[in-house]
C-alpha cells in the first residue's frame, strides 16, 4: 500500500421496515425513523431517554462493597482522595467524584498525575505523593484495574484504595478494597461500555442510597446527583466509548441540561471561549469543543487545570481557566499539525511498506498528542495504527509511550495481549479498549514491536477488513435538505457505535472555491445528480479544486453565522465519479 488514501467503497446501511413503521407510528419523523432503524434501534420503547430506563446500580459488581466503604469513611470523617486520569474521561469523572462526594458530607479532593515523569495511573510514585496529603481511602477513577504495583504501595503506606474504573482487566484483578468496573470478571452490568465518568456517577448513586438506609437524610434533602449528567455526558461522548442505550441516555439527559442551563461557570466559559450557544449544543460540540479542551490540559501541561475548570464556582476563576485551557488548545494543534506533517511523509519510509497496520515513531514527538496522530494516520489510512514518543521526563529510560488506534474488526487491546503473550517483555506495559489503547515500549524494540503487531494483525484480520468501506444512510431527498430537517438530527444523540447521519450520492461540483487564510478548504456548491437544488458544503484539509463531478458521503449541520441559520453540509469522504 502506498502512502495515499486509500478510495473509500460506499455501503448502504440495512433498514428494518417493521422498526421504521413502528417508530413511525409512535411519532418519529420518517427521515429519523429510518436512521434510527439503520443502528438498530426496533422501536420506540428503545429510543426513549428517560433516566428511569437506565441500568440499576445494583446490577454492578462490586458497588456495594464501594458503597458501604464509602459510606463508612464519610461517618468517620475520614479524608478521601480521587486519583485520576489525564483525559476528559478522567477530569470529569474526578470533577463528578468531588461534586458528588462533597454533597454527600465528603472530605474529598482530586490527585491527577502529570503526564511528564509519572504515566499512567495509580503508580507507585503517585501513590508517594498521595501519601503527602495523607488521606484515609484513595479512589481511582478511569484508572486503577491494572494497578497493582500501586496498589500494593497504597497498602504498604496504610492507605485502602476502591478502584472505579472501566478499561479491561488482565488475567487477574488488583487486591483493592473494593472494585467496580462492569468489565470485570463476574459483573451482571449490561452496559459495558459505560465510560469512567459514568462509573463514578453509578458509585454516586449506590453511595445515597446506602446513606438513604442509613437515616444520613433523616433531618436534610437528599442531593439531586442529576445536575451532575452535563459532566457525565461530556466524559462519555469525549472518551469516544460505543453509545449503547445506556450510554445514549446519560448523553442525551446531560445534553438536555446543558441546553437548558444555567451551565456551570466551568462549562459557560469554555462555551464562550468556543462561540457556542447553550441552548443550541449538539453530541458534537461535547465530542469536539468541550472534550479537546478540556483534554488539552492533560496533554500539554496538567490535567488539574482542566478539573480547576469543571469545579470551579465562579465565572470570573473559570473565565481565567478556560483561558488557559484555549491556549493549551491552541498549543495543542500546533504540536498536532507539525507530528501528522512528520508522520505523513514517514509512511513512504516505513518498514513495511504495504502492511496491515502502521507503526511510526519520532524522537522530537509528543507523548501527549502522539494519540491524535495515531488517529489521524489510522483514518487516512484505514490501518490499525501505533504511533510512539519518547517518555516522559523521569520515565525509566529509553522508554517510548506509544498509543494506538484501531478499525472496527481489530480488537485493538487484545491484539497488544497477544503480542505480549508471544513475545514477552518486548512491551513493558498496556491497557485500553478495542478501538484504543496505550503502551510502553523500550527504545531498542520498537522494530521488533512493529513487526510482532504487524504479524498479528495480519493473522487476525482477513484482506476484505482492511477494505475502506463506508456506511452511509443512502441519498437525502432535496425536500429533507432543509433548516428544520438539520435540527431534528442535531436533537437526536450521535456517536461511537451509533453513527451521525451520513448521506450518500453522486454530485455534480457547481462551483469549488478555496475556503481558510491559506486556502486550505474547499468551499462547495453541489448539485445531486438526479436533483434539480443546489446545496453548500465545506470539504476541510484539501487545497486542490475536486473533479466536476463526484461521489461523496456528507453530514449535514446548521451553520449559524451573523444570527442567520442555514443549512450546511460537510463531505466526509469523495471519489471522482
Amino acid at each position: 500500500m502506498s502512502d495515499s488514501v486509500a478510495p473509500p467503497r460506499f455501503r448502504r446501511r440495512p433498514v428494518p421496515a417493521d422498526a421504521v413503521a413502528a417508530l413511525i407510528a409512535d411519532g418519529t419523523p420518517p427521515l429519523v425513523a429510518r436512521l434510527l432503524a439503520a443502528r438498530g434501534v426496533a422501536g420506540p420503547a428503545q429510543h426513549t431517554t428517560k433516566l428511569a430506563d437506565l441500568a440499576p446500580p445494583d446490577a454492578m459488581r462490586g458497588i456495594d462493597a464501594a458503597a458501604h466503604a464509602l459510606a463508612d469513611a464519610i461517618a468517620a470523617g475520614r479524608r478521601l482522595l480521587i486519583v485520576g486520569d489525564y483525559d476528559a474521561d478522567g477530569a470529569t469523572a474526578a470533577a463528578v467524584g468531588v461534586l458528588g462526594l462533597r454533597r454527600m458530607g465528603a472530605t474529598v479532593d482530586s490527585l491527577v498525575p502529570r503526564r511528564a515523569g509519572f504515566g499512567y495511573g495509580l503508580t507507585p510514585a503517585i501513590v508517594r505523593v498521595a501519601a503527602e496529603r495523607r488521606p484515609d481511602l484513595l479512589i481511582t477513577v478511569d484508572n486503577g484495574i491494572a494497578a497493582f504495583d500501586g496498589i500494593a504501595e497504597a497498602r504498604r503506606l496504610g492507605m485502602p484504595v476502591l478502584v472505579t474504573d472501566h478499561h479491561l482487566p488482565g488475567t487477574s484483578v488488583p487486591d483493592a478494597l473494593a472494585i467496580v468496573n462492569p468489565n470485570q470478571p463476574g459483573c451482571a452490568f449490561p452496559s459495558k461500555a459505560i465510560a469512567g465518568v459514568g462509573v463514578m456517577f453509578y458509585v454516586l448513586l449506590a453511595l445515597r442510597a446506602e446513606l438513604r438506609r442509613r437515616g444520613a437524610f433523616a433531618r436534610a434533602p437528599e442531593p439531586d446527583l442529576r445536575d451532575l449528567l452535563d459532566l457525565v455526558a461530556i466524559g462519555t461522548v469525549a472518551d469516544v466509548v460505543p453509545l449503547d442505550r445506556n450510554n445514549r441516555i446519560l448523553v442525551a439527559q446531560g445534553l438536555a441540561r446543558l441546553r437548558r442551563g444555567p451551565l456551570r461557570p466551568g462549562l459557560a466559559a469554555l462555551a464562550t471561549a468556543a462561540r457556542r450557544t447553550p441552548a443550541r449544543l449538539g453530541t458534537q460540540d461535547l465530542g469536539f469543543v468541550f472534550g479537546p479542551r478540556i483534554n488539552a490540559a492533560g496533554r500539554m501541561d496538567d490535567m488539574a487545570t482542566g478539573i480547576a475548570c469543571l469545579l470551579a464556582d465562579d465565572i470570573g476563576a473559570a473565565n481565567a481557566l478556560a483561558s488557559q485551557l484555549e491556549q493549551f488548545n491552541r498549543d495543542r494543534k500546533s504540536v498536532e499539525g507539525d507530528m501528522l506533517a512528520t508522520a505523513l511523509d514517514g509512511l513512504v519510509h516505513r518498514a513495511i511498506p504495504d502492511g496491515a497496520t502502521v507503526v511510526l515513531h519520532d524522537v522530537a514527538w509528543h507523548a501527549g498528542v502522539v494519540g491524535l496522530v495515531a488517529s489521524r494516520v489510522k483514518d487516512r489510512m484505514h490501518r490499525p495504527t501505533v504511533c510512539f514518543a519518547p517518555d516522559d521526563p523521569g520515565a525509566p529510560a529509553g522508554a517510548w509511550k506509544g498509543s494506538g488506534r484501531s478499525i472496527p474488526t481489530l480488537h485493538l487491546r487484545d491484539a497488544l495481549d497477544l503480542v505480549d503473550r508471544r513475545a514477552p517483555g518486548l512491551i513493558r506495559t498496556f491497557g485500553g479498549h478495542a478501538m484504543a489503547a496505550g503502551l510502553t515500549v523500550a527504545a531498542e524494540h520498537l522494530d521488533a514491536f512493529a513487526m510482532q503487531f504487524e504479524a498479528v494483525v495480519r493473522e487476525r484480520l482477513p484482506a476484505h477488513d482492511l477494505e475502506r468501506i463506508v456506511d452511509t444512510d443512502g441519498p437525502l431527498d432535496d425536500a429533507d435538505w432543509t433548516l428544520a430537517t438539520a435540527e431534528a438530527l442535531a436533537d437526536e444523540v450521535w456517536g461511537q457505535g451509533f453513527a451521525p447521519p451520513l448521506f450518500h450520492d453522486r454530485f455534480d461540483v457547481v462551483q469549488d472555491r478555496p475556503l481558510g487564510r491559506d486556502g486550505a478548504h474547499r468551499g462547495l456548491t453541489l448539485r445531486a445528480c438526479d436533483g434539480r437544488t443546489t446545496h453548500e458544503a465545506v470539504l476541510f484539509r484539501r487545497a486542490d479544486p475536486l473533479p466536476r463531478r463526484i461521489e461523496a458521503a456528507l453530514r449535514i449541520d446548521v451553520d449559524e453565522w451573523n444570527g442567520t441559520r442555514r443549512v450546511k453540509a460537510h463531505v466526509e469522504h469523495w471519489v471522482e465519479a
